[in-house]
């Protein structure tokens, strides 16, 4: 009997990514980079990291209990055990050269046409009232102070007038670190929540919603297409993000979003339960200690009773996961200028939430999982409910506050 071949599985190439008013645009040579990093993204995750458990439960988990008599407790004593084993730190150093080579290829093709991006954006923003900037505006610290995912300059920098180049830069390089299974438009996570709220909330008609660190837009724009009779208001405090998203959300036909430049510390300029709906989404990890319990604080004042609050991250360390997986998932907060990540995944979301003023019986933990993209991954040979390596998923932490 023959043995089947092997399938390599390769992600969708960048040109499947879909286009729209503000996109940048690749020659040859740089859809050939970045469908070669996709490759090393997809290699990396599948078939070297798995290689991490192998060394950890041959090697350094015996190295561990002959010193100690035990097993690791914690996910801090498995970093300091791992951070001494040579596959792990040959992988290490794979990946986060990947995500420089991934950052300064992004960044050198949004710097060929720079000045070309901020005009586009430009024809597209000007005179329209749905985007309001305000150049006073203090960056924090927590965002000042790092270049996230080694993004020089990070979210805000602005080196040309009208600048929408790291909005541009992150946009293109989703699509490649993500390796297209959050959809053509990178947003598999709007279209998650959108999907859990009609699906679980078939009644909530929110007429009113405020998405806190928005970004580029990607997951806010299917929920403003969900909810076309909302009023959306997007906050953040990165004018090159909302030029760019406002900008694409237009291109895209979506106009039922304002995009306003602001800090979720400080919500003041909108009253008390003046919103049905308050969310963010992959954005509690890039808060310091101190803006987190602000934010959320200011989101429940916002609500209105009987209104919905949804954060959608990725899942908490708990006693029920696992202390090496708590580790693996903690190497960005180490490795890729991810300071906030490893203390905002160990708190308690739920008593977070308590804190800010919900009812703990109204608190819930959900799991939402993206859409399959099928014009970029084939139907499943497996059956509908296997969606490996097709869809991400993700958890939300929400609540319905409290009626009056």
């Amino acid at each position: 009997m023959k043995s089947k071949k092997p399938v390599f599985d390769i992600p969708p190439p960048i040109s499947a990514a879909q286009k729209h008013g503000v996109y940048p645009e690749l020659n040859h040579d740089e859809r050939a980079r970045m469908n070669f990093l996709a490759a090393c993204y997809r290699v990396v995750a599948s078939t070297i990291a798995p290689g991490n458990k192998l060394a950890y439960e041959t090697q350094a988990l015996a190295q561990f209990t002959q010193q100690h008599e035990r097993a690791p407790k914690t996910r801090h004593e498995v970093r300091k055990l791992m951070n001494s084993n040579p596959f792990h730190n040959m992988w290490g150093a794979v990946r986060r050269n990947l995500m420089e080579v991934r950052q300064q290829t992004g960044r050198a093709i949004v710097l060929r046409q720079i000045e070309e991006l901020a005009q586009r954006a430009a024809k597209l923003n000007d005179q329209d009232s749905n985007l309001t900037l305000n150049s006073s505006i203090t960056i924090p610290p927590y965002v000042a102070n790092i270049d996230h995912h080694c993004m020089p300059g990070s979210y805000y920098t602005e080196l040309v007038t009208g600048d929408v180049a790291p909005a541009a830069n992150y946009d293109t390089g989703f699509f490649v670190t993500t390796g297209g299974t959050i959809g053509g438009l990178c947003d598999g996570a709007g279209l998650a929540i959108a999907n859990w709220v009609k699906t679980n909330a078939s009644d909530f008609s929110p007429k009113r919603i405020l998405d806190i660190g928005v970004a580029a837009g990607h997951s806010l724009v299917p929920i403003a297409q969900a909810f076309p009779d909302a009023e959306i208001i997007a906050i953040d405090i990165s004018a090159p993000m909302l030029r760019y998203a406002h900008a694409r959300a237009k291109s895209l036909g979506v106009n039922n979003i304002q995009f306003i430049q602001m800090s979720g510390e400080d919500l003041s300029q909108f009253s008390d339960s003046s919103f049905d709906w308050v969310l963010s989404s992959i954005f509690l990890h890039e808060l310091s200690a101190k803006a987190l319990p602000k934010i959320l604080k200011e989101a429940y004042r916002v609500i209105k009773p009987g209104g919905l609050t949804v954060h959608l991250e990725q899942p908490q360390y708990d006693d029920s996961m696992p202390v090496f997986e708590q580790f693996m998932r903690d190497w960005d907060a180490y490795n890729n200028n991810e300071p906030f990540w490893t203390a905002m995944h160990s708190i308690d979301m739920k008593q977070a939430l308590i804190d800010s003023g919900l009812q703990s019986e109204n608190i819930f933990l959900a799991a939402m999982r993206g859409i399959i993209n099928t014009t970029l991954f084939a139907e499943s040979r497996l059956g509908q409910e296997e969606d490996y390596g097709r869809s991400a998923a993700w958890h939300a932490y929400g609540a319905w506050k409290e009626k009056s």
